[in-house]
């Protein structure tokens, strides 16, 4: 289900990633550039990974008949629904403000930009299965809960694939704006 979608697997080329070298990750907290909003920023993208972690977990308890229907139900509601509208809102944000601001700081940017982007698109498309698929498991559950467990074993094949993109598009997206950040003393 999820292998339908192209979705990039490769490293971001290393041409994108120019200023690593000078500001590794490590490094980022000590930097006197390294600001609050820099830090928000991060957060959210953790909070995206514990979210697309947890609607997994979840899952798979229901799956293992360790949450009743309904208890899966509510929480892949909740958590879905969460994890879905932040990353639409925050990629949004990104598209139309941050990555403005980043590539006209430094056009170095504009390297690993058409990449970002092409990622933002193709998770618009990874959040539409996951919606689709959860709306279906959530509706089986009141319906005919073998059709159900059937649909939240694609679910789970689905968020294992959110997580797995979301791990490699935003250590790509840190990797690539923080260096940034730093070295033009931005977003203080």
């Amino acid at each position: 289900m999820f292998d339908t979608l192209k979705i990039r697997s490769d490293d971001m080329p290393s041409e994108m990633r120019l200023l690593l070298d000078t500001y590794p990750r490590e490094a980022w907290e000590e930097h006197p550039g390294f600001k609050e909003k820099t830090r928000h920023w991060l957060g959210a993208h953790r909070m995206f990974r514990r979210l697309a972690e947890r609607v997994r977990l979840d899952t798979e308890t229901y799956l293992d008949r360790n949450h009743t229907p309904d208890e899966f139900a509510g929480r892949l509601s909740y958590y879905g629904s969460a994890l879905v509208g932040n990353l639409h809102g925050h990629h949004g944000w990104e598209d139309h403000s941050f990555f403005p601001e980043l590539s006209t700081a430094d056009p170095r940017f504009d390297l690993g930009l058409e990449v970002l982007e092409k990622d933002h698109a193709d998770l618009d498309q990874v959040l539409d299965l996951f919606t689709r698929t959860a709306n279906r498991a959530i509706k089986l559950i009141h319906l005919d809960e073998a059709q159900a467990r059937d649909e939240a074993g694609r679910l789970h094949e689905v968020t294992e694939g959110i997580e797995a993109f979301l791990a490699r598009h935003l250590a790509d997206e840190e990797e690539l704006a923080v260096p940034i950040i730093l070295h033009h003393r931005l977003r203080g």
